[in-house]
């Protein structure tokens, strides 16, 4: 949809503007736009009909450049991917949700000091992104919707430093991992070097 989009928006355009101009909008972090794929994406979008090749140049000892353009089902098509990213709710794949869920296998200590480590690493970026907000840069070269999404991003990483600190306050604590009652319970052998040593009855 990237691609597409900014072909539409720059045509005629070379595949190396395209990846320049991805670059720019750091897309390869937030949306998995990689640049080494860019040229491979663009042939194939030529391929599957929804871009044309306008022309193909070559200055000097330079490498060819190709000028695309979008065409009219690419253009449909685009539309349906932006609309279907507009109206539905995409949950992002979080590697840290999978480690997260291995919670147990790691010591405590280190478990908390990792929640806290995370947090300074996002509570760095969010002053990053709050400085921008307040930057020339960003009010006198950007479009007023990239703030937006700077605002966006910043507010959810708030939320996730405050849930890091709070989860890393728990574990300190010595909260157990699992409910009352089935610490011992069969099944759950694999957490045992985890918990606490068992104390012996009256």
């Amino acid at each position: 949809m990237m691609i597409l989009g900014l072909v539409r928006w720059m045509q005629p355009v070379h595949g190396y503007d395209v990846r320049r101009e991805l670059l720019s909008w750091n897309a390869d972090k937030w949306a998995n736009v990689q640049p080494g794929s860019i040229y491979h994406a663009l042939r194939k979008l030529t391929q599957e009909g929804l871009l044309r090749e306008v022309a193909t140049e070559q200055v000097g000892a330079r490498p060819a450049r190709t000028t695309y353009e979008i065409t009219p089902k690419g253009e449909d098509e685009f539309e349906t991917l932006l609309r279907g990213l507009w109206w539905r709710l995409h949950e992002p794949a979080d590697p840290f949700a999978a480690a997260f869920s291995f919670l147990p296998a790691l010591p405590r200590e280190e478990a908390s000091a990792a929640l806290r480590n995370r947090a300074n690493q996002l509570r760095a970026g969010v002053g990053w992104m709050r400085t921008s907000l307040n930057s020339d840069w960003l009010r006198s070269t950007k479009p007023v919707h990239v703030g937006w999404m700077f605002e966006l991003w910043s507010d959810r990483a708030e939320v996730e430093i405050a849930w890091c600190e709070r989860i890393a306050d728990r574990i300190d604590e010595g909260m157990s991992y699992l409910p009352d009652g089935l610490e011992r319970a069969d099944g759950w052998s694999g957490w045992e070097e985890r918990l606490p040593p068992r104390t012996s009855g009256p």
